[in-house]
């Protein structure tokens, strides 16, 4: 089941989102992230969060549309968007498309993406993204479809990342290591319609940057 997460940061209208949200089951905002789902011509089954970036007058106009609430404290450990992500592996997500999720605060920017990381999403395809970027993780292998020409940088997340091997890519890596804290995995370039890459250990962090042409 495919779940579109949608997250309080910025958001852009266009052709991309409708593709990325093509055989949706339904949409789970964190807090703000539903005026966000709005903007996008979604309506939200579920928002969750402290609801303190959501004004009193969208709170009613979704109600009305029959949207759920589930409302948490201000002094929670967790964040809207964490909380929105658990929700749906809860729920019986295989996919998630995490929208909004980037923008705004460096600091809630990067925890965003380091949310891909969770133990509880380690079955679960997710993948952030924007206009122009595709953010997963890698734990084991992944495939990326795109264009010859789509670059693709690989970066290691919490430790080395050993017996990275790929295919489809301008500069294979073959059975080797990318240390944490270094650039070499950054631009790499497809040289076909579909990229493979596969590792033996530790996570790895894939941003594929897409032509809007």
């Amino acid at each position: 089941m495919k779940v579109i997460v949608v997250a309080n940061g910025t958001v852009e209208t266009g052709e991309w989102w409708q593709e990325a949200c093509e055989g949706a089951t339904w949409v789970v905002a964190a807090d703000g992230g539903a005026r966000n789902a709005l903007h996008l011509g979604l309506t939200p089954r579920v928002v969750i969060g402290d609801l303190d970036s959501l004004e009193p007058e969208l709170q009613r106009e979704l109600a009305q549309r029959g949207v759920e609430f589930i409302s948490h404290s201000p002094h929670k450990d967790e964040t809207d968007t964490e909380l929105a992500l658990l929700y749906a592996a809860q729920h019986g997500a295989s996919e998630i498309v995490l929208l909004g999720a980037l923008g705004g605060r460096l600091d809630h920017a990067l925890a965003n993406i380091f949310l891909l990381a969770m133990p509880q999403l380690a079955a679960i395809h997710v993948a952030l993204i924007t206009p122009d970027e595709i953010v997963s993780l890698i734990r084991d292998e992944a495939r990326f479809v795109g264009k010859p020409g789509d670059v693709l940088s690989l970066l290691p997340v919490g430790g080395d990342v050993r017996g990275i091997t790929t295919q489809g890519l301008e500069y294979p890596l073959r059975d080797e290591t990318l240390p944490f804290g270094l650039a070499r995995g950054i631009s790499n370039v497809l040289t076909a319609p579909v990229a493979e890459v596969r590792l033996r250990e530790g996570l790895l962090l894939a941003i594929q940057h897409r032509s809007r042409a």
